[in-house]
């Protein structure tokens, strides 16, 4: 691996490297067929799971926060599509305590990279693709059912909270893996960030109460992910406190999540002292 990135940063662009490695990575993946196809089906049945589950509500209570079915169908697609995204992107960061613990994260200190970027693309998950999938038919389900009077600033708003909503979660597992430099087996803690956070931007935020409110409306703001720019893109008001033209402040929310996250980083890699081997 050494010598493919070293001949890599020969050719030229300082990103050859990393792409490198992916493509590796990608080619291993593939390389055994039936695993792969198993492991793609595995990930389809995760994500058609889940949108049975909020499909089973919603055929029951047919409105919950003012959201209806199709409703339902924009906020599950825009949340688990930015989610899925991010798992596919960063998502494998959640395997740094495997790393510290063997102590083999010394080996990325010894590479003229940034510590973050060689971990972000050290691996990435195709299997997650399947997920994706699942989240963008149901996304465009919605879009074609619902009422949308569109135009070249709903165009805009569907296309920046996509992309805020996906940087908001990729934010999201970068500030988990930061934490795991001081708590090390505390996955389950970040994951009530990370995965706690997908649930919760699956769900109208007008349900929740007040505290509920202002911790995933500003806090941990996956409000900004899904919900804000439904109830946006369908002309419906909002909860206190998170009035609907909110949904244009989700790069804002974005950058907020980036900020914590890269603190985090940069204060678990000083933490960190080596696995001493």
């Amino acid at each position: 691996m050494a010598e493919v990135l070293d001949a890599a940063r020969r050719s030229g662009t300082w990103f050859t490297p990393y792409s490198a490695v992916l493509r590796s990575r990608m080619r291993s993946q593939r390389s055994y067929p039936l695993s792969f196809a198993a492991d793609m089906l595995s990930s389809l049945l995760v994500g058609a799971v889940e949108f049975a589950e909020v499909w089973v509500i919603y055929h029951n209570v047919r409105v919950l926060g003012g959201l209806d079915m199709h409703a339902m169908l924009l906020l599950f697609g825009l949340s688990n599509l930015a989610f899925s995204l991010a798992q596919i992107l960063v998502g494998h960061t959640d395997t740094l305590p495997t790393y510290i613990r063997a102590g083999t994260l010394d080996a990325f200190h010894l590479r003229p990279q940034p510590l973050l970027l060689q971990l972000i693309t050290s691996d990435i998950s195709l299997r997650r693709v399947a997920r994706a999938g699942v989240a963008a038919s149901v996304l465009a389900v919605g879009i074609v059912t619902d009422d949308i009077h569109w135009t070249a600033a709903t165009f805009t708003l569907v296309t920046v909270s996509l992309l805020s909503g996906t940087a908001i979660f990729a934010g999201l597992f970068v500030c988990a893996a930061g934490l795991q430099f001081f708590l090390v087996d505390g996955s389950e803690l970040t994951n009530s960030f990370t995965y706690g956070g997908a649930f919760a931007a699956q769900q109208p935020t007008s349900v929740f109460g007040h505290p509920m409110t202002l911790l995933f409306g500003f806090t941990v703001p996956v409000s900004f992910v899904a919900y804000l720019p439904t109830i946006a893109l369908l002309d419906l008001p909002g909860p206190q406190w998170l009035p609907a033209w909110l949904a244009w402040a989700s790069p804002l929310a974005a950058v907020w999540v980036w900020g914590i996250a890269l603190l985090c980083w940069r204060s678990g890699v000083r933490h960190y002292q080596g696995g001493g081997g």
